[in-house]
């Protein structure tokens, strides 16, 4: 059997749930493979390149900003999730003008996007808002800084479904990122300095994961399911609701990439990160051969 070390850099549906789907149903063993997963949410990128990843969006940046050769061989889904949840009073982006929000850092790739929305919604992040920047994580500590009105709005990512946390408080989901935002930024990418993108542990590892893709579309309970396992504090019915509404729609059936999303989504976010476009979405995306997708 084969071995690798996958780790993810988020927490939570966005990062997690193809993995653990696969895991949970078996898959990574009937494809052969001994997978380690490991949570290099904190690690360096020296460290996370000798092993393969789900974080494309950070493999990305780290691309474009280091020159690091990652390569993407499998996409979840083109939309990322994350969102903006306010405070009662606050009804659009626009409302954060002179507001406190807490975000990622802007060399991260959920702070990188952020920035992307805010700015199409006429924001300037580093003059028109009060930013407290924070480091990735359950988001609870935002939750209770919301509460107490030490913050205005929060940058959230998926360890919750926002639309039943913003009724339960009586706040507002301002903007979900992914409707105004997309890039291919979940999924499985290595860097060939240490790991052939052909490595039949990693084509394992993909296999699985299409796999664990078509539960998502073709099995709804068994996807609920394992979706209650991160949404703990949530009824059965806002976490199927949060799957209707953010998942199934919009995960790939079958890891593909739209080169067209991808390309923009590249040029955006080197705009945003002051570089210049050295990558190309046919050279970062290197998903199987005449099967990646083209807009029209």
């Amino acid at each position: 059997m084969h071995t690798i070390d996958l780790a993810y850099v988020g927490r939570g549906l966005h990062e997690e749930l193809v993995a653990y789907i696969a895991d949970q149903q078996d898959y990574y063993a009937d494809e052969g493979v001994h997978v380690a997963l490991r949570d290099g949410c904190a690690w360096d990128d020296e460290r996370l390149r000798r092993g393969a990843t789900i974080g494309l969006g950070r493999a990305l940046l780290s691309r474009l900003t280091d020159g690091v050769p990652w390569v993407a061989l499998n996409v979840n889904t083109h939309r990322p999730l994350f969102w903006f949840l306010a405070r009662s009073g606050l009804t659009s982006l626009a409302d954060l003008a002179g507001r406190r929000l807490a975000i990622h850092a802007p060399h991260t790739a959920p702070g990188c996007f952020a920035r992307i929305v805010l700015r199409q919604a006429g924001l300037d992040p580093d003059r028109d808002i009060h930013t407290i920047v924070r480091p990735p994580g359950d988001y609870g500590m935002d939750l209770r800084r919301l509460h107490d009105g030490r913050i205005d709005a929060a940058l959230v990512g998926s360890t919750m479904a926002p639309e039943a946390i913003a009724a339960e408080h009586g706040w507002q989901v301002l903007a979900w990122v992914g409707d105004h935002f997309q890039i291919p930024t979940v999924g499985v990418a290595v860097d060939p300095t240490f790991i052939h993108p052909d490595d039949p542990a990693v084509q394992a590892v993909v296999r699985a994961h299409r796999r664990a893709l078509r539960v998502i579309h073709h099995e709804p309970d068994t996807t609920v399911r394992h979706i209650q396992t991160f949404l703990g504090r949530h009824t059965a019915d806002e976490v199927r609701t949060h799957y209707e509404r953010f998942i199934a729609p919009y995960f790939t059936t079958d890891g593909q990439v739209d080169l067209a999303v991808g390309d923009a989504a590249i040029t955006a976010v080197a705009t945003e990160l002051g570089v210049p476009a050295t990558v190309t979405a046919p050279e970062f995306y290197r998903i199987a051969e005449g099967t990646a997708r083209h807009s029209a």
